[in-house]
């Protein structure tokens, strides 16, 4: 069985190849991939942002992982380049800090099946689905931040 969340250290590999072409497909919300050797994924978002390799949702090691919901309708607002080996997304949630290397997307396209299968399981076990909407922290929405300029005197 692979590794259904490689740790984010590992993804960072420059060996992969670039795709030769990235389309984003917003009505239907998948990421598509060709490759040179005539590979092609559609990865959809939503498979994306539960899998994102950033620390907020895999965290810093085995065991941190956050489990991710209600992100079923999750959109990709924006998407730049990271280097020649990676891309990162913004998704329409506001999360934007997951990096992407063309081996991780590689490896979400081939294993997409597997890694749907992963993610049920995970809810399941959590008594979650995949529209349940992501807990708080039962924390009021943080203040907006003001910052007033010092006056000379």
């Amino acid at each position: 069985m692979a590794n259904s969340n490689p740790s984010p250290v590992a993804q960072k590999s420059a060996s992969a190849p670039p795709p030769e072409a990235i389309t984003i497909h917003a009505k239907s919300r998948v990421l598509e991939l060709v490759w040179a050797d005539g590979t092609r994924y559609r990865v959809p978002f939503e498979l994306m942002r539960v899998y994102s390799p950033s620390a907020e949702v895999a965290g810093h090691g085995p065991g941190q992982e956050v489990l991710q919901t209600g992100k079923r309708e999750v959109q990709i607002t924006a998407m730049n380049a990271v280097g020649n080996y990676a891309v990162q997304p913004r998704f329409s949630d506001g999360h934007e800090s997951g990096i992407f290397t063309w081996e991780y997307l590689r490896h979400l396209g081939a294993e997409q099946d597997q890694l749907w299968r992963d993610y049920e399981a995970r809810l399941a076990a959590a008594g979650r689905d995949r529209d349940t909407p992501m807990p708080t922290l039962g924390k009021a929405p943080a203040a907006p931040m003001v910052f007033h300029a010092k006056k000379q005197r």
